[in-house]
């Protein structure tokens, strides 16, 4: 089956008939702005109607009668929305139907299951003119003379689509007959709507045709009618999105669309096979099907007396007929399961001498049954099945059978009023029960289309119920009240059916069911689950999970695919509780990525399959899928037996929460009895809610450095000048140290967050003081791999994202130790094996006593630590960052032995190199590759201490994963734009390569200011040198590199200026690596980067202009919280014309200035040269190439020079304004503020804006 194909088509034509559908509704003055009148000339039975052009658009006779219907269909549903969204619901309703009954014919043509034979979209001869409108007449379709003569005439002139949507509408409603819940009549307005047409090669025919294979439909080509689902569910892929994308509440309209996730085939086969099947073997052993069943999993062994109470149970199984085995799917979408539940009851049916005929009618007549919310599923699954039993029996279709599946409809289109017409020839105690009851049934399904089958239907006499509404009273005068009474009663026998079906206990429940957080949902549903189903109100699966049990009979089965959050998580501990006193008998625990349409790790599956009992002793089988990342990989591992335990579900209950750890060994559930648990030593908390985080939290380089707190140690530590303190808010999955980025405003202890709280009422919510400022061990709350532990020292305020630990019982080091070891991470695999590690889970690891291995655990651990923070601390981004490695090495490189000595250490030999930084990157990756080996060894001697501890060396090995250990290996690309981008915090006096750590940081810069700060280390710069910087602000002084004076630096994208961002770095590596090795140098860093040019400059240069920015923005970014750079790039547009970089702690509000006169202007006048000096060459050349390459090259910097002007234009705007901006608001808030000028207009002149900076404030 061609997914991709299908996906396409079906996309393209919902968008499609939708257009159509709307332009037929506005030539008869339905729009979503309004509905016109017809205009005064109509007359009689004929309307007019204005579309804009020379002549009205008519309609007369039914057409009328059928408009009158669409507006009354709108404006019903306008009662519970607005007029827009009603008639875009009602459009997109038409357009739907329209598909369905496409497909639903094209699979019919297909199959040849069409009564009259002859293909109605197509031609056996392969022809574009279809077959039926060929040969009209051949089909038995019902016509008048009239219709006759008007299809003759209009195939005499040729016109093959009139012909042809006269045609298809005589066949849809022909089908009606035979299919009437897919061609239903009542709904003609959909007629007025139709726009088809089999020529139009953009039209939707003639791509349901050529984009699809046809054998996708053919069942005997391998074709299946699966294929209606698929198209169900990719018709879906826009609504869903959308539904998603926007903010607010999921409303019942879009309730089908997001919930809607077509079921892997061999999941539907498993779940249907092991329980619909299961039941009838294990009745029925000697029948010999389940060999047949390639999904079928055989029981695990049990024990005598657990034998002996099976037996029992299957006595009754024994007594079954096929004609007892009810089968229901609450949520059945297009049908997939029904489809294969008939195909299994068809095997059994046929196994006890069942003609194929005669079963395919009582599978319909007695076995299937299936409810949805939407009316699209609805139709498909009852076309889906009505196909599989036709498969059977080709007298099926005969208007005579149908399925018992069921759309969700509500009750509250009847008119009550009319309940006292019914009830003749009944007494009156069964007409006033009769009565109570149908009103309680339609109080239940008010608004039922919002709940769908959660809703609860008690077991009301239903036989009575039809006699009351079948009664309608003779003597009923015709009158106002009574009017459409006849109406109602048919209304009120269709509630009655899918009431009782709703009510009905069934052998087996089978189904795939919601996905949705309730949270999401209206208050209604919200309100109703939480009523209704309060141990498992978080999410629709889980409620599903109840309901299907209440729909379930004693010892019957429940086969469900849903998310694995319940067997885990604390939400769904008393919902746990309910379902241990039913059976597991087995389970596919498929884990992420089960479904192919969904990537990553948030959709996290396992699908079940319960027996209605509790058998005490009973074992289930479990499959262990969730390695695999494929859906077809995770099959193959299923047929292989692979991964498989067996499990006593009562031993869940040893393990605080009782999750379902199936897989877990006696030696790891023993741990539970004998220990204690880590909630025994530490307090664990969640950390701050600030109400506001864009105003409170920044990331700690946003900030003025001067104004960072780092070793607060109490509470009493908040009330000073710094305003800003560390803040432990999660981060990336890293063990040991690390993921220091963010701060907080903390000043008085949190006073401007409280007073904010006060005056807004965002919500506000702190911990205990004695935890504040305090070491601690902390992990990610959100992960989607394993949990990773970090401690830190004194000076750290924790997030809601950020849990902490904190201990006066024990050493942090030997918990962190454990906490990430192999061991506890064998614990958390089931203590909270979802994408969230909660404080409860974590903290329930059991602890056993290790004071014996105490020397050698600390030992490692703090090894650990060390190592982690020495690899942290190596990059900018780190508030402890000193100096760049490449440029620490360079300082050692005089000393010849000692480099060749630490070459000979890391390598075995002394490799060649072509430049000092070469030798440098090698002495680096050197260190990189020990440091990285030694935390890997630190991991696996801790692992080996703690599995002996626990002894569970049968369970787990020591060795860690080199994607486990979180210190970073040498890149040579990732170090050397690293390194640039070092040279250029050199550049703006950031950094300095004569002292460590950061310099200007918010301080105003001078070059006094710069000296004086690597003054306070004797012997940096020289006396002498000192003296004449003193004596003379501004002297270049040739043996050092000073900050750039005017914080601005050009980026060209050819050679213009001397002192541009390429002339700077060469300055730069002249300083650090010597003048006379530049050029190779330069070599060096041009092949790392990899970027297009001819010469190494030129590479450079176009790293700078093309990627400087984006990397720098990748590098000052944490996850969460957005781009946060400090170098801006002032960036005219894409034809490159003015680029300059701009340090945001340097800034003033005369840098904008600066930049327009000195930088700005000075490169159109640039331009303005060398346009002259092209146009000169072109003038003067008489080489043709030569003149085509100036003429090129002008073109170029004529588009540059417009660039420049109409730039300086935005920028004159914003210098004039002298913006001035406060280092605590953060870049996003003066990202935008810079742009903003003094009449507040916005001028974009930043790269990056969209992304980068705040909202605007509305």
């Amino acid at each position: 089956m061609n997914k991709t194909a299908i996906k396409n088509f079906a996309i393209w034509a919902r968008n499609k008939l939708i257009a159509d559908v709307s332009y037929d509704a506005r030539l008869i003055g339905i729009t979503e702005d309004g509905i016109a009148k017809p205009l005064p000339q109509s007359f009689g039975g004929t309307q007019f109607f204005d579309i804009g052009t020379a002549e009205p658009y008519s309609i007369s006779g039914e057409a009328v009668r059928q408009r009158d219907k669409l507006i009354e269909v709108i404006q019903q549903k306008e009662k519970d929305t607005d007029y827009k969204t009603a008639y875009q619901y009602v459009i997109e309703e038409v357009a739907y139907t329209w598909f369905n009954r496409l497909i639903a014919i094209r699979f019919m043509e297909v199959n040849d299951y069409l009564p009259s034979h002859i293909r109605v979209l197509s031609s056996e001869s392969g022809k574009l003119e279809p077959d039926l409108v060929t040969t009209p007449f051949d089909a038995e379709l019902p016509f008048t003379a009239e219709e006759e003569a008007q299809i003759f005439q209009l195939k005499q002139d040729n016109k093959l689509d009139e012909v042809f949507r006269i045609l298809f509408l005589k066949q849809c409603n022909a089908l009606n007959e035979i299919l009437p819940a897919l061609f239903e009549k009542t709904k003609n307005y959909t007629e007025l709507l139709l726009s088809l047409s089999v020529i139009d090669q953009d039209g939707v025919v003639y791509h349901l045709l050529h984009d699809i294979p046809e054998d996708d439909f053919n069942i005997e080509r391998g074709g299946q009618v699966e294929i209606i689902g698929w198209l169900y569910q990719y018709y879906n892929t826009e609504p869903k999105a959308a539904a998603f994308a926007k903010n607010g509440k999921i409303t019942k309209e879009e309730i089908p669309a997001v919930t809607q996730l077509f079921t892997p085939d061999w999941i539907v086969r498993y779940m249907v096979e092991n329980s619909l099947g299961r039941l009838w073997v294990e009745g029925h052993p000697d029948c010999g099907l389940k060999e047949n069943w390639k999904y079928y999993l055989e029981e695990a062994q049990q024990e005598p007396e657990v034998q002996a109470k099976l037996a029992t149970i299957r006595k009754e199984y024994a007594t079954l007929n096929p004609e007892d085995l009810t089968l229901i799917d609450p949520c059945m979408g297009s049908g997939h399961i029904l489809v294969y539940a008939f195909e299994v009851l068809m095997q059994i049916y046929t196994s006890v001498g069942y003609s194929e005929r005669d079963a395919a009618k009582s599978i319909l007549e007695h076995n299937l049954y299936g409810l949805d919310i939407d009316d699209r599923a609805y139709q498909l699954a009852y076309f889906a099945v009505m196909m599989k039993a036709r498969q059977y029996n080709r007298r099926i279709l005969n208007g005579e059978n149908t399925c018992h599946v069921y759309a969700i409809q509500e009750s509250n289109p009847i008119n009550r009023a009319h309940l006292k017409f019914f009830g003749a020839g009944l007494s009156d105690l069964e007409k006033n029960t009769a009565r109570m009851q149908l009103e309680g049934l339609l109080d239940i399904l008010t608004d039922a289309k919002e709940y769908g089958s959660i809703l609860n239907v008690p077991e009301y006499n239903w036989a009575l119920l039809r006699r009351f509404v079948d009664g309608i009273d003779d003597e009923v005068q015709i009158s106002l009240e009574s009017a459409g009474v006849e109406q109602t009663a048919e209304e009120l026998q269709k509630l009655i059916d899918l009431g009782e079906t709703m009510a009905r206990k069934y052998w087996v429940t089978c189904t795939n069911p919601p996905y949705a957080g309730t949270s999401n949902l209206s208050a209604n549903v919200n309100n109703f689950v939480k009523k209704n189903y309060p141990d498992s109100k978080a999410d629709l699966f889980a409620v599903f999970i109840e309901r299907c049990r209440a729909m379930t009979a004693d010892n019957g089965y429940q086969a469900m695919i849903t998310q694995h959050s319940w067997m885990f998580l604390s939400s769904f501990e008393k919902l746990r509780e309910k379902m241990m006193l039913t059976e597991t008998v087995n389970m596919a625990h498929l884990g992420a990525r089960a479904f192919e349409e969904i990537g990553g790790e948030v959709v996290q599956t396992t699908s079940f399959v319960r027996c209605a009992n509790h058998v005490e002793g009973y074992k289930g089988t479990y499959c262990r899928l969730i390695e695999p990342t494929s859906q077809q990989g995770k099959e193959e591992m299923f047929l292989a037996g692979q991964n498989r335990y067996t499990a006593n579900q009562d031993d869940f209950a040893k393990i605080p929460g009782s999750p379902v750890a199936y897989w877990v060994s006696s030696a790891v559930l023993s741990a539970f009895n004998e220990n204690r648990f880590l909630k025994d030593i530490v307090t664990a908390s969640v950390g701050i809610q600030t109400g506001d985080n864009d105003k409170f939290i920044h990331l700690w380089w946003e900030v003025h450095d001067s104004d960072i707190y780092l070793k607060a140690a109490s509470v009493q530590d908040s009330f000073q000048k710094k305003k800003w303190f560390p803040y432990n808010k999660g981060g990336e999955f890293r063990k040991w140290y690390g993921n220091d980025a963010s701060v907080i405003d903390w000043r008085n202890d949190g006073e401007n967050i409280k007073n904010n709280s006060l005056r807004t009422g965002h919500h506000y919510q702190q911990y205990a003081d004695e935890l504040k400022f305090k070491p601690l061990i902390t992990w990610s709350r959100i992960s989607t791999g394993d949990p990773a532990f970090r401690i830190k020292e004194n000076g750290y305020l924790s997030d809601m994202a950020g849990f902490s630990m904190y201990s006066e019982r024990v050493n942090l080091v030997d918990l962190i130790a454990f906490c990430n070891s192999s061991v506890a991470k064998a614990f958390l695999n089931f203590l909270a094996p979802t994408l969230n590690f909660m404080i409860g889970p974590v903290t329930s690891i059991p602890l056993k006593p290790f004071e014996n291995q105490t020397n050698a655990i600390r030992e490692n651990a703090i090894s650990a630590i060390s190592t982690s923070k020495g690899d942290w601390d190596s990059f900018e981004t780190s508030w402890d960052f000193k100096t760049h490695p490449l440029v620490n090495m360079s300082k050692g490189l005089w000393d010849a032995t000692a480099t060749a000595a630490a070459m000979d250490y890391y390598y075995g030999y002394l490799p060649e190199a072509s430049c000092p930084l070469e030798i440098c990157y090698l002495l680096w990756q050197g260190q990189c590759k020990e440091r990285f080996e030694k935390l890997k060894a630190n991991e696996e001697e801790l692992n080996r201490i703690f599995i002996d501890i626990y002894g569970l060396q049968d369970e787990l090995t020591p060795e860690v994963e080199e994607k486990d250990v979180t210190v970073r290996k040498a890149d040579l690309q990732r170090d050397i734009k690293s390194l640039l981008s070092y040279a250029v915090g050199c550049m703006f006096g950031r950094y300095s390569i004569y002292k460590d750590g950061l310099l200007f940081a918010g301080e105003p810069y001078s070059l006094q200011a710069f000296v004086d700060k690597l003054n306070d280390r004797p012997g940096t710069v020289s006396a002498e040198e000192l003296e004449r910087a003193y004596r003379n602000e501004g002297v270049v002084v040739d043996e050092m590199f000073f900050p750039d004076k005017d914080n601005v630096i050009p980026i060209t994208d050819e050679e213009y200026l001397d002192d541009d961002i390429v002339a700077r770095l060469c300055d730069w590596l002249k300083v650090v690596y010597g003048a006379d090795t530049l050029e190779a140098n330069l070599d060096y860093i041009a092949k790392a980067l990899g970027n297009k040019g001819t010469t190494s400059r030129e590479v450079i240069r176009n790293y700078f202009v093309n990627d400087f920015f984006k990397d720098h923005c990748q590098t000052y970014s944490v996850t969460g919280s957005g781009k946060r750079p400090i170098y801006w790039l002032f960036d005219s547009g894409k034809q490159n014309g003015f680029k300059a970089l701009v340090y945001l702690h340097r800034y003033t509000p005369d840098t904008i200035g600066t930049l327009r006169v000195d930088y700005l202007h000075k490169m159109q006048r640039v331009y303005e040269s060398e346009i002259n000096r092209m146009q000169d060459m072109m003038d003067h050349t008489t080489n043709a190439r030569e003149a085509a390459a100036a003429s090129k090259r002008k073109d170029k910097l004529t588009k540059q020079l417009k660039e420049c002007r109409d730039y300086d234009e935005k920028i004159s705007h914003l210098a004039l304004s002298r913006i001035a901006l406060d280092l605590d608001d953060g870049v996003k808030v003066n990202y935008r503020k810079l742009q903003t000028a003094a009449d507040g207009k916005f001028y974009e002149v930043l790269a990056d804006s969209k992304n980068i900076m705040a909202k605007e404030k509305r």
